[in-house]
């Protein structure tokens, strides 16, 4: 994909990922729209990138929010790529977690974008060419204890991201599903990170993944699982779950242990 003079629609921009993707898209000539709820941090963002882009103050979990993207992404003269970085993660036991929680979990990371995309469609059909990126993770192809909602938001994120490119496969839009595995973001609570560090599970960096992203978008593939073994674990849970709930039992004490702290 060309990303000289493209405009690029961007949730989640100042999160972790999300800045890292701005920063690389914008050395490769995108101009970003730049989507999220703090305006003060998208403006230092939008400072630290090259060229000129349009900061917008929105909620992507509201129906003006989503009506104030749309409009100025007709606005700026629509748009070639979106990408949904939005997302939140609550490490905790499902049964501990308040309905609020759980309702914003699936809100963030599955139905907002769904319903952006839904608006943005006939829009980004009238580009030449035209794509859809969605931010998904390795837990949505793998169950993991603690993470129950943020498993099932991710897991209808693959799916629809699934579904949502074979009924636009005769279309100008490919759309694509990038799961990273941990990263170093502020999604990590310190139990997170003293999880993985026990787990000895590695944890990438937000500009590793925005490189990878940019491949995914220039390959002919349509999905990408990042990490070795996680992308491995992704395969096996698929042909062979019963081996991978085992390891997962196993590991549960110790999962527990950072949950109850």
């Amino acid at each position: 994909m060309n990303f000289y003079n493209s405009t690029v629609l961007l949730t989640g921009a100042s999160g972790g990922i999300g800045k890292a993707i701005a920063k690389a898209l914008s050395h490769q000539g995108a101009k970003m729209l730049l989507i999220g709820r703090n305006d003060q941090a998208l403006k230092l963002l939008s400072h630290q990138l090259l060229g000129e882009h349009q900061v917008i103050v929105a909620d992507i979990n509201t129906p003006e929010g989503r009506e104030l993207i749309v409009e100025q992404c007709h606005q700026c003269g629509g748009i070639d790529l979106m990408i949904n970085s939005a997302g939140v993660m609550n490490f905790n036991f499902f049964e501990q977690q308040s309905d609020d929680c759980i309702e914003q979990t699936l809100t963030t990371n599955l139905l907002s974008p769904m319903l952006l995309c839904h608006k943005l469609i006939p829009l980004l059909k009238q580009k030449p060419e035209a794509a859809i990126v969605n931010i998904g993770s390795t837990f949505g192809s793998i169950g993991h204890p603690g993470f129950t909602s943020y498993c099932a938001s991710k897991f209808g994120l693959r799916g629809f991201t699934e579904a949502l490119s074979r009924e636009l496969a005769d279309t100008n839009i490919n759309v694509f599903y990038l799961a990273p595995r941990a990263t170093d973001t502020n999604l990590n609570s310190d139990a997170i990170t003293a999880l993985n560090d026990a787990l000895g599970n590695k944890t990438d960096s937000p500009d590793w993944v925005a490189n990878e992203l940019i491949d995914l978008l220039n390959s002919t593939k349509r999905q990408r699982y990042l990490g070795w073994p996680e992308k491995f674990f992704v395969r096996l849970n698929a042909l062979f779950p019963s081996l991978v709930h085992n390891a997962l039992v196993k590991k549960t004490p110790i999962i527990k242990k950072f949950l109850e702290q």
